[in-house]
Parts: C-alpha cells; sequence; structure tokens
C-alpha cells in the first residue's frame, strides 16, 4: 500500500507534473499509485521529496504498522 495518489492529489498535482518533476514516465507513476510497481529507495526518497513527505508517511500505514 501507498498514498502517493493521495499526497499527489492534496497538492493538486497530475501525474504528468510529479512525474517531470522527478524525472520518470507517467505511466511509471500510474503504476506505482496502482500497486503494480515497486520504486526504488532513490524512487521513493525523490517521491516524498516531491510530495512534501517523508517516506514512513508515504509508504507505511501508520495506524497498523504496514
Amino acid at each position: 500500500m501507498n498514498r502517493v495518489k493521495e499526497f499527489r492529489v492534496k497538492l493538486n498535482m497530475s501525474q504528468l507534473q510529479l512525474s517531470r518533476e522527478i524525472d520518470v514516465s507517467r505511466q511509471a507513476i500510474n503504476m506505482i499509485e496502482n500497486d503494480k510497481y515497486n520504486p526504488s529507495l532513490e524512487l521513493c526518497i525523490k517521491l516524498a521529496k516531491a510530495l512534501h513527505t517523508d517516506l514512513n508517511s508515504l509508504f507505511w500505514d501508520t495506524t497498523t504498522g504496514e
């Protein structure tokens, strides 16, 4: 589970805008948001920075510890 889409929407950012900011394809963002692609640690860090959050908030459910 990840919250990439949730954070992206809160920032009123399109998949294309996010993809350009972190230098990946829009399709990669779509696949990450739909749990069809596991991004590298480097890409996770780029996503967190672009979405103004941290890795824990973005990729781990802090309510269940998953």
